[in-house]
């Protein structure tokens, strides 16, 4: 469940981010993403359908200097699931099933907004293999 993930290099990754409404305890969220997430694993992933790993991410307050452009700015959610699928047709045929849709309603109703964009992956890294890079070719 806290494990690493390994993810393809052509792995499609939807990230859908979620904003709380006011008042809305974090524990509420937690069952409820949770019941969610469960449902994805077990009902899309492996010979089920395209779904290959996820993560939940939970907006924790700060805001890089160095890395934005504009840091005045609050962030427009409080939650992110970063979602991994072996296509973008596989996750929205999972997204448009019923089961899944039940799970994602009752999330709906702690948010005021979410929104889910698709992306691809153009490059990644890990500082075990950047390492080995450098030792390797003296880079």
């Amino acid at each position: 469940m806290f494990g690493p993930i390994t993810i393809p290099f052509d792995a499609k990754i939807l990230v859908n981010t979620l904003k709380l409404k006011l008042g809305v305890a974090m524990e509420d969220v937690e069952l409820a993403m949770g019941e969610m997430c469960n449902v994805v694993k077990e009902h899309y992933g492996g010979s089920h359908g395209g779904f290959i790993a996820g993560q939940v991410l939970k907006y924790s307050g700060f805001v890089s200097a160095e890395g934005s452009l504009n840091r005045t700015r609050e962030p427009d959610h409080d939650i992110a699931i970063v979602t991994y699928w072996r296509s973008f047709e596989e996750h929205e045929r999972s997204h448009a099933d019923e089961l899944f849709h039940l799970k994602f309603a009752a999330l709906g109703e702690l948010c005021t907004e979410s929104r889910e964009l698709g992306y691809e992956l153009l490059w990644q890294r890990s500082e075990e293999h950047t390492s080995e890079l450098q030792s390797r070719f003296g880079i």
